[in-house]
């Protein structure tokens, strides 16, 4: 009987990684969807193991090459290689030889961007990181930046701010507030990582600076640790890594098979945006309202009552309700019961916790109470949302 010859394939990538775990992700499904026959080899962090890699006796590697000691270690290899990264605005930037498939970095700010113009925002800068040889990725997406505000005849805004350790948090911080509070208000800022982006959160509520009202902030990367460690949902585009590693994957097996990988890059353009309340910009003019609606962003699914957002703007609860009806025609009970439920539905729709568990942390205290809040806002239960949303993203089969 004739048997298939497993080839035994390795993945260079930082697992500890959103975007490489979700390229990993999307190798992980081309397997499923094609069973091909492959034997594969995956570092934690494949860097403690870069040293002798172009010996490996194997059939083919798969690689993050955003990092340029990848590439440099690659280029001596006999094997077939794929390399995953990000874009370049110079062609001469992709390595030669070797088959490309790049996030779309352009296309990542294009859309940050658009989201920001969509809310009504007007004014735009960008927060990046220092620029070093491992970061390219984040200075083409600042040239991108630099290219879409030029268009439009305004003035690009970049600020890289410092790298921050334990010994330099503070000064860092207090860097980022300062810049912060230079800013014209209101003003959109896209910031290069979700990283980043909740950094900068913190910042804001540090400085006093309401978000999204005053400083709407968007990220890139749609991190779910990310936006469980920010206090205020953070808003991101999300990158089609799951679709490069199933690009990469399919340009791996056709190496194998002795087909000719193409000459140009593969792009791959982002996802979408996962729009959360960090960048949900409104225009507010009634200042307590403002102020009320950062705070609540903040607590609202620890329980707070009108009475203590009222303490906290410094108003009685009668005329902070008669600011808001005026403001937004809804009470400040309103406001804080829209936060739980759009918290809820995030905790149902990413899919990892029970529903009592997203009970709890929503601040709706408990499944039963979930479910009437649910039946009465949405006309379904917690579970029908739940299954309705995961089967039109393909994660669950229709019953």
């Amino acid at each position: 009987m004739k048997t298939t010859k497993v080839h035994r394939i390795a993945l260079l990538f930082n697992a500890n990684k959103i975007f490489d775990h979700e390229v990993i992700a999307g190798i992980a499904a081309y397997f499923g969807s094609t069973r091909a026959a492959w034997e594969v080899f995956l570092e934690e962090d494949f860097r403690l193991r870069l040293s002798g890699i172009e010996h490996w006796q194997g059939d083919g590697i798969i690689a993050n090459f955003d990092d340029p000691a990848v590439a440099q270690a690659l280029s001596r290899c006999r094997i077939p290689v794929v390399a995953v990264g990000g874009s370049y605005t110079d062609p001469a930037s992709y390595p030669a030889g070797v088959p490309y498939v790049a996030t779309d970095n352009f296309k990542l700010i294009e859309v940050a961007r658009q989201h920001l113009i969509d809310v009504g925002l007007q004014r735009f800068a960008m927060f990046s990181v220092p620029a070093t040889g491992e970061n390219r990725w984040a200075q083409e997406r600042e040239l991108a930046f630099r290219s879409l505000m030029q268009g439009d005849q305004l003035k690009a805004e970049i600020f890289r701010g410092w790298e921050t350790n334990a010994h330099s948090w503070n000064a860092a911080v207090q860097v980022q507030v300062d810049w912060l509070r230079s800013l014209p208000k209101p003003i959109g800022v896209i910031a290069v990582s979700d990283a980043r982006a909740r950094q900068l959160l913190q910042a804001c509520i540090l400085a006093g600076i309401e978000v999204p009202e005053q400083v709407a902030i968007i990220g890139i990367d749609n991190d779910p640790l990310v936006r469980r460690l920010s206090r205020i949902p953070l808003s991101s585009v999300i990158q089609g890594a799951q679709e490069m590693g199933r690009e990469a994957a399919h340009l791996m097996e056709q190496m194998l098979h002795g087909r000719r990988p193409p000459d140009t890059p593969v792009v791959v353009p982002p996802a979408g945006v996962n729009v959360q309340a960090s960048s949900q910009y409104q225009l507010i003019r009634h200042p307590s309202v403002m102020r009320a609606r950062h705070f609540i962003r903040q607590y609202a699914c620890q329980g707070i009552k009108t009475e203590q957002v009222a303490e906290y703007v410094g108003v009685s609860r009668s005329s902070l309700d008669a600011d808001f009806r005026q403001e937004l025609g809804c009470s400040v009970h309103d406001v804080i019961m829209s936060f739980k439920l759009n918290a809820a539905k995030a905790g149902l729709e990413s899919g990892d916790c029970s529903i009592a568990d997203v009970a709890q942390d929503s601040g709706l205290t408990s499944s039963q109470y979930m479910h009437r809040v649910f039946k009465r806002e949405l006309g379904c239960t917690p579970r029908a949302y739940r299954d309705r949303v995961l089967s039109e993203r393909g994660l669950l089969s229709p019953a």
